[in-house]
């Protein structure tokens, strides 16, 4: 769960303001044009940015619900992953993942444990000591959502981690988020240019539009034009 409350925040001339909440569970597409606020509002969560106003709620917290508005980003309850420079070039994939579980790199069994369990599960267990300019593409991806995974935190935020991807890698990533995210019972909030992308794996959707949510609901709406013209002003956004 993770829900803005009123939150306002500035930067130079422009104003944010965002109020809306999500149940725990499922995968909401975060879509709107560039600089409509998308990564703002990903900002605001993750603790990069303070805002002016308002409040930012999330579960996970010692208390459920609790306000994480004044916790620092390495302490609130969950991971976030970014467009690029994802991954270490000097650290093997073990130690790439293991930063999400200690970024001193002092791992216990335990720990060491988790690692390969994670990589299992997204296919990579025979990289781990492998730099990261000896991978693929699509292999340095897998690396870094293990990465996100591996933390088992509740909340995972994706600032168009796969933009860069051509089209069959790009849905490739979004069904391991998929899945991964259905295991792991991790609600996922993911910024996208791609409606495609939003239909395919979401099960909700924000529409962010002049620094605020104007619409929130079930994806299904993006499959019906006849239902709403939410669909008619995201095409003619650009998006």
């Amino acid at each position: 769960m993770i829900q803005f409350d009123n939150v306002k925040y500035q930067y130079q001339q422009e104003q944010f303001c965002f109020d809306f909440a999500i149940s725990k569970g499922g995968i909401v597409a975060v879509l709107g044009k560039s600089g409509a606020g998308k990564s703002t509002l990903l900002n605001l969560a993750a603790g990069f940015i303070e805002p002016l106003s308002g409040d930012i709620k999330m579960a996970g917290t010692v208390v459920a619900g609790q306000s994480v508005t004044n916790v620092l980003p390495h302490l609130r309850p969950l991971a976030m992953l970014f467009q690029e420079k994802n991954l270490f070039a000097h650290l093997n994939v073990a130690d790439n993942i293991g930063l999400g579980l200690d970024p001193r790199l002092k791992l216990n069994k335990q720990q060491g444990e988790q690692i390969i369990d994670i990589c299992k599960k997204l296919g990579i267990e025979k990289l781990l000591l492998r730099l990261p300019e000896q991978l693929s593409g699509g292999q340095k991806q897998r690396v870094a959502l293990a990465r996100c995974f591996v933390q088992d935190k509740p909340l995972l935020l994706l600032d168009e981690p796969f933009s860069a991807c051509d089209p069959i890698l790009r849905e490739e990533m979004l069904t391991i988020v998929r899945e991964m995210a259905s295991i792991q019972k991790v609600t996922v909030l993911m910024v996208t240019h791609h409606i495609s992308d939003a239909i395919n794996v979401a099960s909700h959707f924000l529409f962010v539009d002049q620094g605020t949510v104007s619409v929130f609901s079930e994806i299904a709406t993006l499959t019906s034009a006849n239902q709403n013209a939410a669909l008619k002003k995201f095409v003619q956004a650009g998006i």
